[in-house]
């Protein structure tokens, strides 16, 4: 089978930090090749090259068996090569059709019409679920990736690179992307995924390519692939997939949620009567199929989120069910600090609502704290040390605490973004698929640190997407269906079947309709 296109000898500088080693692979035409390999692996890079965002400091790169140049972007789109990033790269309040036609070469005719019928081919050919005339605002992260896909396939891609495709889909929205894939794949395209999903990448891919602190390990035909082998090659050692769950102590009510109702901005009720309570020492966890309230569930607890009248979060600042309750509803997040309540919220969107990409981390360490001291000077002290903890302990891979986060690898800003909540000493700690995006080792770390929070009497609420790991993870699990609460069950005593059942099917009056 031919090569679409060879990396030789690849290598590649940051100052004092080197990102890729001497990285010979190859991609043949029509296949689906994952590349694998801890954050921080350089696995972004060496696709940036690709892509023409970045240059080689030596190698070369072959394109259909010829050495080419790719110095930009506009390189790497004449040569037939696209890139769909994990940060999106679109105009809100544009539409669609409007965003595809921003790819135009300028020596083309701007003609909407003939771009929305060519845009229309495509969707069809190869089976995209979107609407064109859709503003980009108001579409879900799986929309707007495929909104991405399709400019390059419209600027003539034949060869893809999909960085982390998968790590803010729902299973169904990854169903859709790899049924896509396959018919992209059919018609004789060459797709390169970076992922960190091992189910997946053993679902979707031809061969494996295998990154490991910026050096090429190998690659191996997905088919005698198996999730132990590929993680020994990826870390270099057997890896223990253990999740520790120790028993609750000591554990008092800390949050009393009750008839939470959340209404959207096009008058569909997400969020319905929910009633629950979370415990000091204990890890609650939310499950649910994507859309199903989750967002919402944890926005309203945090404050971002307005809630329908009849709504109550009642929040006990002390181990003591008799305590005075703090009623949370009504309160904006600066409110609720002001109260003295603890919430450490992780959100879905890392970049868009948790970080500010074009700071440091030491800046983003004082986000947290701005507004506690009383000099107009911000002090950095503090921040600084924060950060150089979080960089030891997560093995945050930057060049400097001061890099801007924009500039980190995607699994590396989850690291900064969870690190930073958990050091605030919360007393509720709210996760929103914390994990996603992180290797198997930085994911048991991120478990690992959980539990320590849990230890200290923290109330955790973990959404979570993988029920494997909500089951060995969490005490309890409250499982939202259709913005219902459809029941609650013992980490300890339930399973996959039993938790996927109430997913989908909403009980009434005790049973299941």
């Amino acid at each position: 089978m031919e090569h679409a296109i060879e990396l030789r000898h690849i290598t590649k500088t940051f100052g004092r930090v080197t990102a890729n080693h001497d990285v010979s692979l190859s991609v043949r035409q029509g296949e689906i090749l994952s590349l694998l390999g801890e954050n921080g692996s350089g696995k972004t890079t060496l696709m940036n090259m690709i892509a023409g965002i970045y240059y080689p400091d030596s190698g070369e790169i072959l394109v259909d068996g010829k050495p080419v140049e790719i110095r930009s972007p506009k390189d790497a789109y004449a040569l037939g090569i696209g890139m769909v990033h994990q940060h999106f790269k679109l105009i809100d309040v544009f539409t669609a059709v409007e965003n595809i036609a921003l790819v135009m070469d300028k020596h083309e005719k701007y003609d909407l019409k003939a771009i929305r019928a060519k845009a229309k081919s495509i969707c069809e050919r190869y089976d995209f679920d979107i609407d064109l005339d859709q503003k980009v605002y108001e579409m879900s992260v799986s929309q707007k990736q495929t909104l991405e896909i399709i400019k390059m396939l419209f600027r003539g891609a034949q060869i893809l690179i999909l960085d982390e495709p998968t790590a803010v889909l729902t299973p169904q929205e990854t169903e859709r992307l790899f049924s896509v894939m396959r018919n992209m794949k059919a018609d004789g395209k060459s797709i390169i995924i970076i992922t960190h999903k091992l189910h997946e990448v053993l679902e979707i891919s031809d061969r494996v390519a295998i990154l490991r602190k910026g050096e090429y390990v190998g690659t191996i035909e997905t088919a005698e692939a198996s999730e132990s082998t590929l993680t020994e090659l990826m870390v270099g050692k057997k890896v223990e997939l253990n999740i520790e769950r120790p028993e609750p102590t000591n554990r008092h009510l800390r949050l009393s949620v009750h008839n939470l109702s959340v209404t959207n901005a096009e008058g569909v009720r997400v969020l319905d009567q929910v009633s629950f309570e979370a415990f000091s020492g204990e890890i609650l966890g939310i499950a649910g199929i994507s859309g199903n309230g989750q967002k919402e569930l944890l926005e309203a607890i945090a404050g971002l989120q307005v809630t329908d009248p009849g709504s109550s979060v009642l929040y006990f600042p002390d181990d003591d069910r008799d305590s005075t309750a703090e009623q949370l509803i009504g309160k904006t997040p600066r409110d609720i600090r002001g109260m003295g309540v603890h919430l450490s919220f992780v959100p879905e969107d890392r970049l868009g609502m948790g970080l500010v990409g074009s700071m440091g981390m030491v800046d983003n360490m004082m986000l947290k704290s701005y507004g506690k001291g009383h000099s107009f000077f911000a002090d950095r002290r503090e921040p600084r040390h924060l950060a150089e903890e979080i960089k030891e302990e997560l093995d945050v891979v930057t060049p400097s605490v001061t890099t801007p986060v924009s500039r980190l690898s995607g699994g590396n800003v989850q690291k900064v973004l969870v690190g930073r909540e958990i050091a605030a000493g919360p007393s509720v700690l709210m996760t929103a698929y914390a994990v996603r995006g992180l290797d198997i080792n930085t994911s048991y770390t991120i478990y690992h640190l959980l539990n320590e929070q849990k230890k200290k009497g923290v109330a955790i609420l973990y959404v979570g997407e993988d029920l494997d790991v909500l089951i060995d993870l969490c005490d309890r699990i409250l499982v939202l269906c259709g913005g219902k609460n459809n029941g609650i069950v013992e980490g300890r005593r339930t399973n996959k079947e039993e938790v996927g059942l109430l997913m989908t099917r909403l009980q009434e009056k005790g049973g299941i309709a």
